[in-house]
């Protein structure tokens, strides 16, 4: 009996425990239940970009073009008189002055011709001297009537053809001096002599050509424009405004070469919508030689409001440009865009972005259309691409770290 009541006991105790676990149970799932209503779970952050405002600020725009430079003197040197060729008196490449004696032709020939004919020239000038003196006294004569009409007619015009006869002796010496001062052929302007093109001994004629010299002052960069240009500075050009132009060359950064746009041609190319542009620029360093490829920036010269972004801000889709833009609620959003030249290291924005918006300058990879991001505002100039570069790599390695 007593075992009996003892074992109904335990029963209802560990009823009594069973129940009371049942009731705490429920408790905790009701105070969980309503810990869940109340405190909603966070949205997920979005990737962390670098965003900058669009800015808007005066731009006068240019545009890169290739061309070449051209010497704006080349001259062919040839000689104007036949015969050997006995010196030649410069060093290939040499600078050479207006002047300087370049060849020397055998003058030995010509230096007789010369001779011959100045002896010429004296006898005949001495003929039609005494000519000239027996007129006058014909004259005399005549007043007198010592001499009849006609004979002093005769002496008239006899003294008219030694006077005819002693000019053109004189036209053959200074034609003679002129082929005996040929023998030196001379540098025809200042500039950069070629090399020998026929060397000492050699038998030459007006038909060889000796050498050529380039001017060095000033030079020329020629190249071919489109029509966006012509319509911006090719009727200023031919106004006498000339428009700035800047000259880079292969091995160089940027343009440092400075000169003028001083030739637009008259009419277009209608194949190719191009026209035939000349730049003038000084070369007083000698850098700038004839023939040599050249980067060539056109500017307006005319500073104009215009929208400009970084160039780490575009991103290509196929052959569309576009940006990506923060929205207020910082969510991602596509924007096709239409750029222009890049002055100042930033690029123009023609449609697409308007001044005051927000766009990501770098991360571009990290981005999905309509999804959020976790923007980080930078400078919107053109040493932010540094800062933006640094910035992403220090926020990938503390998610690295957390990971």
């Amino acid at each position: 009996m007593t075992n009996h009541t003892a074992r109904m006991g335990s029963v209802k105790t560990l009823v009594a425990a069973l129940a009371a676990a049942g009731l705490a149970g429920a408790l905790l799932t009701g105070c969980a239940d309503a810990n869940s209503k109340t405190e909603p779970a966070a949205a997920p952050a979005g990737p962390p970009v670098s965003a900058a405002i669009v800015a808007e600020k005066p731009v006068a725009e240019t545009q890169e073009f290739s061309g070449r430079l051209e010497a704006i003197e080349v001259v062919e040197i040839r000689p104007r008189v036949s015969g050997y060729i006995t010196a030649v008196n410069f060093k290939p490449g040499a600078e050479v002055k207006k002047g300087e004696v370049l060849f020397v032709i055998d003058p030995r020939p010509y230096q007789a011709e010369a001779d011959r004919a100045g002896a010429a020239a004296n006898a005949a000038r001495a003929r039609a001297d005494l000519a000239r003196l027996e007129l006058q006294r014909a004259d005399k004569l005549l007043a007198d009537k010592a001499i009849a009409q006609r004979e002093f007619d005769e002496k008239s015009a006899s003294q008219k053809e030694l006077d005819a006869s002693a000019r053109a002796a004189q036209a053959q010496f200074e034609s003679a001096r002129l082929n005996l001062a040929y023998t030196r052929v001379t540098a025809p302007i200042d500039g950069r002599v070629s090399k020998a093109e026929i060397t000492l001994g050699n038998l030459v004629d007006a038909s060889a050509v000796l050498t050529s010299v380039v001017s060095l002052e000033r030079i020329y960069a020629s190249f071919d424009g489109d029509e966006e240009t012509y319509l911006r500075v090719g009727t200023r050009a031919q106004r006498g405004q000339a428009a700035i132009v800047k000259v880079g060359l292969a091995n160089e950064e940027g343009f440092p070469h400075e000169g003028k746009l001083e030739f637009v041609d008259n009419q277009l190319d209608a194949r190719t919508g191009s026209v035939r542009m000349r730049a003038t620029l000084l070369n007083a360093d000698r850098a700038l030689a004839p023939g040599l490829f050249a980067r060539i920036q056109v500017g307006s010269g005319v500073a104009e409001k215009a929208v400009v972004i970084n160039e780490r801000a575009v991103g290509t889709d196929q052959s569309r440009k576009y940006v990506v833009v923060v929205g207020a609620d910082s969510m991602a959003e596509y924007r096709p865009v239409t750029l222009g030249p890049v002055v100042d290291g930033m690029r123009v924005v023609r449609t697409g972005l308007k001044p005051g918006e927000k766009i990501v300058v770098n991360g571009l990879q990290r981005v999905r259309p309509g999804a959020p991001v976790t923007p980080q505002m930078v400078a919107m100039d053109a040493d932010a691409t540094a800062a933006a570069v640094k910035a992403d790599a220090k926020l990938a390695l503390n998610t690295a770290a957390k990971e």
